[in-house]
């Protein structure tokens, strides 16, 4: 059977666009992907860009790298992905104070504009007035994710990649048992979102990787025009996520609820008209946990609809993915202690921005040369 020098396991935008550097630099590879159909974080993204978020000198470079490579994505995936620059809108909520509010986004590469309530309004006229006292606003990049990481799939393909639709059950030393068959290769790299985790406990491997339960609604393409992207100014989730990481060992025990969920409601209109609505962050320690859709979608509509209120009752259906974070906003990057031909690519906090930099550093790595980027990261 043939032994590849990297399996990559997971076909979102992290594992996709990581395939993808790697065969481009030399490499063989395979790509493993358990649904034919994605139903990962990427697919239900709002597929933000904030290149303006930077807030350490390290974050700052890989945001100015990200936005020169998203101007000539299209053309080196041959695909559109629908990259854009669009107005982002921070609500501030009724109850909060704005000259505060944007003091704390002062230590960010782009600090946003503050916005009085009727400036907000003019900029986005769906806005509730009533449930705001202010609003911050930046330039935000914004692409099609799902059709951002089919890109990436593609191009992988062209440049002599392989991918198969296989659920991997087992990471082995010396690659992955799947459904279907073992793969054999030289280095495992998981880019498996929140099921990271798990997949690598199951192999004896223990890593600080984390997930949320993330939910949306997502409309059909309405006649509703949102004209920018919204979210909360104050993100509650993380606070969810520092709160949670707090003790590593809670995370082992199955369907514990670290946290109490947020809601943080904000909307993005596609160029095709649909519309997602969000989100709701839950830490239950447990992949597979159950979520009640009606109440969810209830307090989503609820909670979007104060902000907006002519998407409250827009036509939707709810859906539910996971979002792998780490305990300190960094990605958990490289070869696993212990296990040196396994390796990691996850919990990424900007993942949109700091993925196609990132990747393309790490596929350079592992040709054997020097990046002191990823030195730093490596976990």
């Amino acid at each position: 059977m043939k032994t590849y020098d990297w399996i990559v396991v997971g076909g979102g935008i992290t594992g996709a666009a990581l395939a993808y550097e790697l065969a481009k630099t030399g490499f063989s590879v395979l790509l493993l992907e358990q649904y034919s159909t994605p139903q990962n974080a990427t697919r239900y993204s709002y597929g933000g860009l904030a290149y303006w978020s930077g807030s350490t000198p390290l974050t700052r470079l890989l945001c100015e790298e990200a936005i020169a490579r998203y101007h000539i994505l299209d053309q080196e995936l041959d695909a559109d992905i629908q990259f854009r620059e669009l107005d982002l809108l921070l609500t501030i909520s009724a109850d909060n104070d704005p000259e505060t509010t944007a003091a704390s986004y002062n230590h960010f590469a782009i600090p946003p504009r503050l916005l009085s309530v009727q400036e907000a309004c003019e900029l986005e006229p769906l806005l509730n007035r009533e449930a705001i006292s202010g609003a911050l606003t930046v330039k935000h990049g914004h692409i099609h994710p799902e059709k951002t990481a089919q890109a990436y799939i593609q191009a992988f393909e062209r440049a002599g990649g392989e991918m198969q639709i296989s659920q991997v059950l087992q990471v082995l030393q010396d690659g992955v048992k799947t459904t279907t068959a073992t793969f054999h290769s030289a280095n495992v790299v998981i880019c498996a979102g929140g099921l990271s985790r798990q997949l690598l406990k199951s192999a004896g491997i223990p890593i600080k990787l984390y997930f949320t339960h993330a939910e949306i609604i997502e409309t059909p393409p309405v006649d509703v025009k949102l004209r920018t992207l919204v979210m909360p100014a104050n993100l509650q989730r993380f606070q969810l996520e520092a709160e949670s990481t707090q003790v590593d060992a809670l995370w082992d025990e199955l369907g514990n609820e670290l946290v109490p969920p947020i809601l943080d409601a904000g909307a993005i209109q596609f160029q095709d008209g649909s519309i997602r609505i969000g989100q709701i962050s839950r830490a239950i320690a447990d992949a597979h946990v159950k979520v009640n859709s009606e109440t969810s979608e209830k307090w989503l509509r609820r909670s979007v609809g104060q902000i907006l209120p002519a998407l409250e009752n827009l036509p939707g259906t709810w859906y539910h993915c996971l979002v792998a974070f780490s305990n300190n906003q960094l990605p958990l990057i490289g070869a696993i202690p212990g296990f040196e031909s396994i390796h990691v690519f996850s919990g990424f906090s900007n993942p949109l921005v700091l993925i196609p930099p990132l990747a393309r550093r790490f596929a350079k790595f592992a040709t054997g040369q020097e990046d002191e980027i990823i030195t730093q990261l490596l976990i």
